[in-house]
Formats: C-alpha cells, structure tokens, sequence
C-alpha cells in the first residue's frame, strides 16, 4: 500500500466525544520501572504504539518477562539492576529518544555490554548529553559520533553525582534519576523545568526523593539501592495526541470536541494555556487525580477572533511537542505572534523549526526569523488554493499530523507522504479523522 494519502477537503462541521491514544511517556516509564520492580507490575491501557512496543522488546532481550493477558500487560521484575543479559547483546530503541536515553539510565550497573542503536532519526540525535552525565557516576560508556550507537557497559563501584540539567530535558533528568537507584548514596539534581513524570511515578512507587522548586528550577534528590514492589497503573491519555484535535476544532466551523480522560500534568498543558491566552474556547471538565498524575475530560469549541500571543519562553518546555501545531493557530490568528528560545525544536525527531517555517512559508503564512526567535504574522482569512505537496522528513510523526490538521482546516489539495510515522506514536489517529468526518484518500 503506498505510505501516502491525500486531502482535497477542508472538514465538516463536527460534534463528537472521542478517545486518543494513552500517553506514550507514561507508558515508556511504567514499563522501564516495572522492570525494575520486585514482583508482577500489572499495566492497564498500555500506547500500543511502535516506540512502547519497543520499550517491551527491550526489556524482554535484557531477561525480563512479559506478556499480554487481555488488554493489560504484565511484567515481571526482579529489583533493581535484575535484569538478565547475555554477551553481545544488542537493543534496538527505533524512533524513540525517551527509551533510548532512559534505558540508559538503569544500565549503569550492568555486568556485560548492552549496544543501543535506533534508526536513521534517532541516530542522528545528540546523546552526549545522558552519556556524559551517566560517565560521572563511574559507569563506561562508548560512542564515537556522541551518537547511537552507543555501548554501556556497568560498574559495581557507582558514585553519586551532583548534576546540573540545563536544557530542560526530561530525558535526560529522568536519566539520572534512574541511574541514581542502584548508587548508592544520594545522587543530587538541579534541573531547568522540564517534565515531571519520573518524579511522580518515584513518589507514586515510595522510592526515596525529595524535590523543591522554584519559578525556573527543580532541585530533586534521590537515595539509591531502595527495591520497591510491583505495582498496577491505568495510563491516561496523551496530551500530545490530543493536541492535534484540539487546534482542529478551535480551527474549524461550528464544531465541538470532547477528548476523554487525558493527562493535565502541568509540565505538559502549556499548549493549552497558549491557546487560551489566543482565545480559544478550551475546557477542563470531570478532573479527577491518578497516582499523582491529574487528569480530565478536554472540551474545545470552535474558536473566532483568534488572537496573536508573545510567548513567554519559560512555557516552552510544557509545550516543546506541541509547537508545530501551536504555529497553525499563530497563522489563523489576528496580529503577530512570537515565539522565543526555539533551538530545543531542532534536536526532535527531525529538525521541527527549521521545518516550521518552510511549512508555514509554503502554505502562504509570512514568517520571520532570528537565530531561534520566531514571527508568526497571522491571516485570519487564510485559505488555501493550490496543490501541496508534504514529502518525508525523517519520518516524524508530528509533521505528518500537522500537516493532516493545516490541509482539514485550510483547503487546499494535499498529498502527505509518510503516513506509517504515526504508528510510533498514534496508529488510530486517522480513524479518529475519519470518525470525526474527514475525507482522507
């Protein structure tokens, strides 16, 4: 089947209640941690997407089991460092960069050679910045291009670190953090505001940590060598996932969403807070919290007098995923938005702002950049009318999706390459499309 499809037209009104897919960093972690466990971790609505799925790979090639009994996984682990690896053995994270440099992290002790390798995408991504921190606790690790591959191999002789996170990155905080469960002594984190997860599912499970904060920093602290038991976890919704449904209603006529029970964690809402300070009608209703993850049904009407915004850069990190379809909001808005302190966009799976601005420019958006400072100036009678033509970048799911809700929302007739991209985060989401009336070849 050709990996391409096609959109001639803009959709139709709509008025809808539907499910997305369950977060996919939720479900990485649960699996890493419950391999980690003692005893059988039962996990429930588990992102049945290929990055999860090679998360449970993995974990199976290092000696874990796991199986699927009905729609709920179970994982049997055996505490911390239990993992059973022969020689030469070699694990595959494909896509993603959150199993990549997380596994790392609980490798740190490992008593033989573990390479990692992912494909053409994740290869070309910088992982100098989780194999430099882990070296520090006394553990080998090998790469010659500060690139996958990357060989790890452990050490019984781990120290703690003191570490200072300065990019914002969950990855590579939550890295550390699981490296620092089997050092002994207390591993100390300084971290830019980032995604806060890890540090939920530590509290969630008892393990031992402790976390201040301010408007800019997180400071966490975590005592290592404490087994903790097998555990059961229901993953919510995917705030990302939603996102693209989301900026399609507010974009669109006479329409209404209901998205049930996503993840509200507010180191991930910021696309919402963006888009409210836009005008958009958006929602929360039936909040309810989940081992310290609060979630809610999202409700999103079809939004007039969109407005520009001056994006504060200390949201972009409650938003980095959610940018690319952010900027098709600024292009529908009146006035000119502006987005600040955008490098981290180019390190993603493909480099998603230089990508942006071709974008936007393509479909007749005008644009201006400064180093990564970005101008959206906004048409709030934007149409499109002309053919558009959407090649393969890398294979990253987000543009493909963004590309989806620009053709629904601005006319125009529109071939997408690279449809299968989405199996790596959320295979239903063009039945989802589909289900809400979109015509799609």
């Amino acid at each position: 089947m050709p990996n391409q499809i096609k959109i001639f037209n803009k959709i139709k009104p709509f008025n809808k209640t539907i499910e997305v897919s369950s977060d996919k960093s939720l479900s990485i972690r649960a699996i890493l941690l419950a391999s980690q466990a003692i005893g059988v971790s039962t996990i429930s609505n588990l992102l049945e997407s290929e990055d999860v799925l090679n998360a449970i790979r993995c974990i199976k090639k290092l000696g874990i089991e796991c199986k699927k009994v009905g729609n709920k996984y179970k994982i049997l682990g055996y505490g911390l460092n239990g993992f059973n690896i022969k020689k030469k053995t070699t694990i595959c994270a494909g896509n993603s960069g959150t199993l990549a440099r997380l596994i790392l992290g609980l490798l740190v002790k490992s008593e033989k050679t573990v390479k990692i390798i992912g494909d053409k995408s994740l290869s070309k991504r910088d992982f100098s910045r989780v194999t430099e921190p882990l070296k520090k606790f006394g553990t080998n690790i090998r790469s010659k291009t500060n690139s996958l591959p990357v060989e790890i191999l452990g050490t019984n002789f781990l120290r703690p670190i003191n570490y200072f996170e300065t990019r914002g990155s969950a990855q590579c905080k939550s890295s550390v953090m699981l490296a620092a469960l089997n050092t002994p002594g207390t591993t100390i984190i300084k971290a830019k505001k980032s995604r806060n997860h890890t540090e939920l599912l530590f509290k969630y499970l008892k393990l031992p940590i402790k976390i201040k904060s301010n408007k800019n920093f997180d400071f966490i602290e975590v005592n290592g060598l404490k087994q903790f038991d097998a555990f059961d976890y229901d993953v919510p919704g995917d705030i990302s996932s939603c996102a693209f449904f989301i900026v399609l209603t507010a974009l669109s006529k006479n329409s209404k969403i209901r998205i049930k029970k996503i993840n509200i964690n507010k180191s991930r809402t910021g696309i919402i807070t963006i888009l409210k300070k836009m005008n958009c009608k958006i929602s929360l209703k039936n909040k309810q919290m989940y081992k310290g993850e609060e979630t809610s049904d999202i409700v999103v009407e079809s939004s007039k007098n969109i407005k520009g915004f001056n994006c504060p850069s200390y949201l972009n990190s409650a938003a980095i995923d959610e940018f690319l379809i952010i900027f098709l909001i600024a292009a529908k808005a009146k006035g000119i938005s502006s987005f600040k302190d955008l490098g981290e966009l180019n390190k993603k799976e493909s480099p998603r702002l230089d990508i942006a601005i071709s974008f936007l420019k393509n479909i007749g958006v005008k644009v201006e950049r400064k180093k990564d400072n970005l101008k959206i100036f906004g048409n709030p009678n934007i149409e499109i009318n002309k053919n558009i033509y959407i090649k393969n970048y890398l294979k990253d799911h987000r543009v493909f999706m963004m590309s989806c809700i620009a053709a629904l929302s601005f006319g125009g007739k529109w071939e997408i390459n690279d449809k299968d991209s989405i199996n790596t985060s959320f295979p239903t989401f063009l039945k989802i499309l589909k289900k809400l009336g979109a015509s799609i070849n």
